[in-house]
Order: structure tokens, then C-alpha cells, then sequence
């Protein structure tokens, strides 16, 4: 039993805890704790001074994210038996330990159980990635608890904090906390990828769309695709390693297309047909004339809170609209949103409405999320952030 400060909730706002919901919103607790440092541990009793859980405190709408429902002590124990836990679920689901593949996600935030703590592992690095104080104050003992745990397989762990953080959390700054920089080349499916963990955007690279880029692998024999917002070229790669007649890749980013031309060569594919351009998706739209038999729309999340939401939604109808003249009849369209605060369910009603604006028969051949090492909690549904759509398109 462990003997941290007590917060207790107002009454009647218990029930989320028993239903083990990982956050505690301020509106919520009796006290007032803008005086108390963020990532201070807590317990959260109900008003007759009940346990209900152990968590951590953060400044803002959800005041305290929980770690424990058990009393447990926040000690180095409990970060190795987390880790253990997160590491022995990846090996019975064959994404660690695959010959095929060696780059996955280790801990996945409130999936894991661990709310704020994202950790990624390439090859022979883990890259960690705390999205809140609370959880970086235990950065040193989460990178102990992967090296126990993981042993010889971890040659190095870098910490990419900074931008998660804002800055705003001292010693926050990007870089090895154990080993130095190593191999860079992992392997997905087979495939070959140059991942950038130390400026690339997230973590380097987006291990959640593994299955999708598989899943488009089984379609693109033969297949003119275009891959938009293409990043590295994730779909690209999968299309052209698939035997793809033509791949065309757009991304916003130079950086990103250089890297995407990388991972071509790495795969040893040439440049008699694929082609790819370091522009604006809407732009291209506009002045390119060609239709394709398969299109890809995987954007960056245009809503970071609930507040932007509406422009976002109208963003992702106007975005499928286009994409969906880009199809050629019998083709088909990938089509995705990363928006947390876009669930499901509007995500699908948006793509039903730039679905109806085209004109065209269209059907639902698969409903896409993100892969096994990104697994939502089921009391926590809003971890369910990836969503995805294939559509054919008459």
C-alpha cells in the first residue's frame, strides 16, 4: 500500500473510476491543486476517502491521468513490470521478435496503461517520447525498466520529449540517454525503411498503418497509385515492392520526399516508374489530369481538440471530394483521419457526404484502424484514433 497525498472527487463523480477510465477531469475534485507541481502522484479517493486509483497530476482539463487502480507504488518495479507486460504482449502477437519485422510499438499510452508515455522501438533503439511532465520526470527509470527488460536487444534509447513537451519542461532536451546512434534501417513486412527518430515528425516514422500498407500491397499489382501526404513513403514502398505499374508520391515537405527517395533506392527500385513531388496535395490535384486505379489519403490530423473539429471536418469532405475525382471507375480509395476528436462515426458520415457530392456508386470493402501494437483500452474508447475507409469506387 503506498501513502501518497489524497485528492478526493466530488460526490457522484466516482463512477468514472470504477469504470476504470484512466483520467480525472478538474471539474471533478474537491481541491483546488494549480499549487500542486505537475506530476506530483496522487491518490484519488471518492468523498468518503475510498481508494479508486493512483495517477499522476497534470495542469488543465484532465487534472490527474491515472497509473494504478491497485495502490501500487510508482517505483522502479512498477516500470520494469510495465515494461515486461507491454514487451511479452508484442512477442505473443509476433510483432517482436519477427524476422520480417523489427520496428514496433512498446508502450502505447492509456493502451498500455500508461497515459502520456509513447515508446517506439527501430531496430536496436528505443525512442522514447513522454507526452506530459509527469511521465518525464520517470524518464530515467523507464529507460532502466527497457533495458532490464529487453536486455541486449536495445543498443541504444533516445529521448524525443522536446516537441511533445513544448519546451516548457527543463532537461526536456532531445537525446541518447543510453547508447549512441546505430543502424537506421529497419525492417517492416520485409520492407526496407531509413527512419529519422531524431528530427522526423513523431517518432520517426508511422509504425500504426503496418496492416494498411499491407492490406494496399494486396491490391497494387498492376496498379497505378498515387500516395498523397506520403511522408517517407510508407504506401509508396509497399505499392512499388507489390508490382505497382506506377507509384506517384506527393508530400508538403522536401525533407520528406528526399527521405521518401531513400527508401527507394533502399529497396532497389528505380525510377523508370514511380515519381514523386514535394507540394501541396491540393495543388497537385489541380493541375494533375490523371486518374488512378488506387488513391491514398492519409493526412496529418487536421484537429488537435475538440474545438477545431467543425473546420476539420469540413477539411477531410473537401479532401475526399477531390481524391475521389482522382479514381479511376473501378479503382479504389484508402482514405484515413488521425483526428482523436473525429470519431468513427463522423469520420464515416463525412466520407458518406463527399461520397454523395460525387456522384458515383461507391462501397465499403474494408474499415481500417491502427495495428495490434497500438491497442486501445477498452475503457478509454477515445485511444481508438486511427481511422480508415477503403472504398470502391464505380
Amino acid at each position: 500500500m503506498n501513502t501518497y497525498p489524497i485528492l478526493k472527487l466530488k460526490p457522484g463523480k466516482e463512477k468514472s473510476l470504477q469504470r476504470r477510465h484512466p483520467w480525472v477531469f478538474s471539474g471533478a475534485l474537491m481541491q483546488e491543486i494549480k499549487k500542486t507541481p505537475e506530476g506530483t502522484v496522487v491518490n484519488v479517493c471518492d468523498i468518503n476517502g475510498s481508494y479508486l486509483a493512483t495517477g499522476y497530476v497534470q495542469h488543465g482539463s484532465i487534472a490527474v491521468r491515472i497509473l494504478s487502480f491497485n495502490e501500487d507504488v510508482i517505483d522502479q518495479v512498477f516500470w520494469e513490470n510495465k515494461i515486461s507486460e507491454s514487451y511479452e504482449l508484442r512477442l505473443k502477437l509476433g510483432i517482436a521478435n519477427n524476422k520480417d519485422t523489427n520496428c514496433f510499438r512498446l508502450m502505447h499510452g492509456e493502451g498500455d496503461g500508461i497515459p502520456g508515455l509513447i515508446i517506439d522501438v527501430y531496430a536496436s533503439t528505443a525512442v522514447i517520447q513522454c507526452h506530459s511532465s509527469g511521465i518525464f520526470q520517470h524518464i530515467e527509470s523507464i529507460a532502466e525498466a527497457i533495458k532490464s527488460q529487453m536486455g541486449p536487444l536495445i543498443k541504444a534509447i533516445f529521448n524525443k520529449s522536446s516537441e511533445t513537451l513544448h519546451g516548457a519542461v527543463e532537461g526536456a532536451e532531445n537525446g541518447f540517454l543510453y547508447g549512441e546512434q546505430n543502424e537506421d534501417i529497419v525492417l517492416e513486412n520485409g520492407h526496407r525503411f531509413m527512419v529519422d527518430w531524431q528530427t522526423g515528425q513523431k517518432t520517426g516514422f508511422f509504425l500504426d498503418q503496418r496492416d494498411n500498407r499491407q492490406l494496399l500491397g494486396h491490391y497494387a499489382k498492376d496498379k497505378s497509385v498515387l500516395n498523397t501526404f506520403s511522408y517517407t513513403g510508407g504506401f509508396s514502398v509497399y505499392a512499388m515492392q507489390a508490382g505497382a505499374k506506377e507509384v506517384v508520391s506527393i508530400d508538403v515537405s522536401k525533407n520528406a520526399i528526399d527521405m521518401l527517395n531513400r527508401n527507394m533506392a533502399v529497396n532497389n527500385e528505380t525510377a523508370s516508374n514511380y515519381e514523386s513531388h514535394a507540394e501541396d496535395t491540393f495543388n497537385f490535384f489541380k493541375k494533375d489530369e490523371r486518374e488512378y486505379d488506387i488513391v491514398v489519403l492519409d493526412p496529418p490530423a487536421f484537429a488537435k481538440n475538440i474545438g477545431a473539429r467543425h473546420n476539420a471536418l469540413m477539411g477531410y469532405k473537401r479532401l475526399n471530394i477531390e481524391g475521389l475525382k482522382k479514381v479511376k471507375k473501378g479503382g479504389l480509395l484508402f482514405t484515413f483521419s488521425c483526428s482523436q476528436v473525429v470519431d468513427s462515426h463522423t469520420f464515416n458520415q463525412t466520407i458518406f457526404s463527399a461520397a454523395i457530392e460525387s456522384g458515383r456508386n461507391i462501397r465499403i470493402m474494408h474499415r481500417l484502424s491502427q495495428g495490434a501494437d497500438h491497442p486501445v483500452n477498452i475503457y478509454h474508447p477515445e485511444g481508438e484514433y486511427l481511422k480508415g475507409l477503403v472504398l470502391w469506387v464505380d
